[in-house]
């Protein structure tokens, strides 16, 4: 049990109820009188603006950290587990002990009576003290608590010669591999987790994706992964100016449902009946479409339940996204030839590489190396001189380049403020029309005049987009757009990529990104490329494919 503030939490019967809980920092209150009840089978993801307030809001529930009122009680019995934010806290230890460690009271009862067999001099006291342990292991079903953990890990995709590896040996994707594995180690009454797919490859994620589809417990997930939160959610949480509100449904259902009532509140002449039948009718083909899925069975029956008294528009603002292509592209786009690359020791990334893009291409580049794609985009954009081979633009074409890591364009302009720094790329010099400008892309008022030099990560995103679309390209080279973006964000890039006439090459993590935007897959392995022209969900599932791709990685 832990105690702070006037925030009470109880857990019966795995049922986690929130009253009233209140934060505060200094005069600024993150959120205040929020009331929730999480009940077990559920997910609930936890989404909401950068600065919100989610990942706080788990830690108030973990015990991590205090809330400004209140109380946290849980019941003795019901096991808490949290995903491990620190990838390094646990290098001093075997993989198959820090993943068992997420069950830390069957832990310590190996440790504890592992320590008393291996000591030479262990009294007749100790021996009893043995039995009582080995007692409440066995009860604990501690006999498989090896095999159960190898299996996570073999899910998860960590090898078995890694299983009795030091952590620090890991590489950073099989470190967060196993701190999932020991979250998710022994089903936990509650699992608590930030960002879980972060650094997991496709396969990893469609995997977790089934678990916690058929996990029985409650989970609570913060995660900016928009088809991840649709698979495992039967709830949305959201953390909004200074509120947590919890709706039905996941976030698709969230988004298109508080996008509808937004258009019904503008339009105050539609009749209170015909608003109540159009949602009726949105909630009834949700339904249907959603039962076509294995994850969807427990969202269809809580939609069934569904009050519309719940449902409430958003006050959420999504920045304008939107590329539009000065000159309509040649025939001739892009010609690759006989490319090749290599890392700072002499190791190739990638060799030989013949690509040609087609007029309406729009090619996701994929690799298990995230260098090599970058390395690629790099050449392509012109900031990487080092490489063999050749390659050559249309004469119609003009390309811009967001790069993964943008802090180039941000150096040596740390007196500029918003409106100086979007200036220079754009044609037309009026502030009028810079401030327009920063304004759709969610700086408005005194932001604008912001120094460059302290914008966050995903305000510096919204700045390159910008200076993007004040380009007019016919070609986007995008490597990873969607880091550091939030939700709101993500989804309006997602529009302006889909609804852009030009050609796109880039990369992502975001599944939907990949499964809406791109018409063709371009994959770089250690033995060539794999080309097909395909959606990514099609690719990732193909059997066909996934022969393939074992082939080509050996």
């Amino acid at each position: 049990m832990y105690l702070c503030g006037s925030f009470h939490l109880f857990i019966t019967n795995k049922v986690l109820t929130v009253h009233n809980v209140g934060l505060q920092f200094g005069k600024r209150v993150l959120f205040d009188e929020v009331n929730l009840k999480f009940t077990k089978g559920n997910c609930y993801g936890v989404i909401g603006a950068n600065g919100a307030g989610k990942s706080t809001f788990l830690k108030i529930l973990s015990g991590a950290i205090e809330s400004t009122r209140g109380s946290i009680e849980i019941t003795p019995g019901e096991r808490m587990a949290v995903l491990s934010q620190n990838h390094f806290a646990y290098n001093e230890y075997p993989v198959m002990d820090t993943v068992i460690m997420g069950y830390s009271r069957l832990y310590n009862i190996m440790t504890e009576k592992n320590a008393i067999y291996d000591n030479p001099n262990a009294t007749e006291e100790d021996s009893m003290r043995a039995a009582e342990l080995e007692s409440e292991f066995a009860e604990m079903n501690g006999w498989m608590a090896e095999s159960d953990a190898a299996e996570l890990l073999s899910n998860l995709g960590v090898p078995e010669s890694l299983h009795y590896s030091l952590m620090a040996d890991l590489t950073g994707s099989d470190r967060v591999k196993v701190l999932l594995a020991q979250a998710l180690f022994g089903s936990p009454d509650i699992l608590l987790m930030d960002e879980p797919t972060n650094d997991l490859d496709a396969e990893t994620t469609d995997w977790l994706c089934d678990f916690l589809a058929d996990y029985q417990n409650i989970a609570i997930v913060v995660s900016h992964d928009r088809h991840f939160l649709d698979m495992v959610c039967t709830h949305v949480v959201d953390v909004d100016f200074g509120k947590i509100r919890m709706f039905t449904g996941n976030y698709t259902f969230w988004y298109e449902t508080s996008q509808i009532m937004a258009r019904q509140t503008a339009d105050k002449n539609k009749k209170v009946e015909q608003k109540r039948q159009e949602m009726l009718e949105f909630i009834a083909r949700f339904s249907a479409n959603a039962s076509k899925s294995k994850q969807a069975t427990s969202r269809k029956k809580a939609l069934e339940k569904l009050n519309l008294e719940e449902i409430q528009a958003s006050s959420r603002k999504y920045p304008y996204i939107s590329f539009r292509p000065e000159r309509e592209p040649g025939d001739v786009i892009l010609d690759i030839q006989k490319l090749s690359a290599k890392n700072n020791v002499g190791e190739y990334l990638f060799k030989d590489l013949f690509l040609r893009l087609n007029k309406g291409d729009k090619v996701a580049i994929l690799s298990r190396n995230a260098l090599a794609v970058s390395a690629l985009f790099d050449i392509l954009a012109g900031d990487e001189q080092h490489y063999e081979g050749e390659f050559h633009y249309g004469q119609t074409i003009s390309f811009q380049y967001l790069p993964n890591d943008n802090g180039a364009y941000f150096t040596g302009s740390q007196d500029q403020n918003l409106i100086d720094w979007l200036r220079q790329y754009s044609k037309e010099k009026d502030e009028a029309f810079i401030r327009g400008f920063l304004g759709r892309m969610l700086f408005s008022g005194e932001e604008v005049f912001k120094k460059s030099s302290v914008l966050s990560g995903g305000e510096k995103v919204r700045c390159m987009l910008s200076k993007i679309m004040l380009a007019n390209p016919n070609l986007l080279i995008l490597d990873e757009p969607t880091n550091h973006l939030d939700l709101e964000s993500i989804t309006a890039l997602n529009t302006g990529m889909k609804d852009f006439t030009g050609n796109i090459i880039f990369t992502s993590h975001d599944y939907q990104l990949l499964d809406s935007v791109a018409n063709r897959i371009v994959e770089i392995t250690p033995n060539g490329l794999i080309d097909q022209s395909m959606s990514y969900g099609d690719y990732l599932h193909s059997d066909k494919i996934k022969k393939l791709r074992m082939d080509m990685y050996g």
